[in-house]
């Protein structure tokens, strides 16, 4: 999987398109808060199946409704934010309904 690194620039404007997402110490990072655990659960499952079919998995963690997101291409040296990471935010973000 070819990834591209967009410029700074471009990586300003994918953060002001999307929703509370923020480029923090190399990776990009999201808090997404649902109804309960089921909800979160089942948003966890639909995510998993769209990112296996990209080979790019989240590091992410899950407390009861709270889903902490972090993405960062670690197929690039050094590891950083890739179009590949800003696709994979953005479907999550529509697959949270928003």
């Amino acid at each position: 999987m070819s990834h591209v690194i967009p410029t700074p620039e471009a990586l300003a404007q994918a953060l002001v398109e999307l929703s509370d997402w923020r480029h923090e110490g190399g990776k990009l990072h999201k808090e997404f808060v649902f109804a309960d655990f089921v909800e979160a659960f089942g948003w966890m499952t639909r995510v998993a199946l769209e990112a296996e079919k990209l080979g790019h998995h989240p590091e992410w963690f899950n407390v009861y409704k709270t889903v902490r997101v972090a993405l960062q291409t670690h197929d690039v040296k050094p590891p950083q934010v890739t179009a590949t990471d800003l696709g994979l935010a953005r479907k999550m973000d529509a697959l949270a309904g928003g």
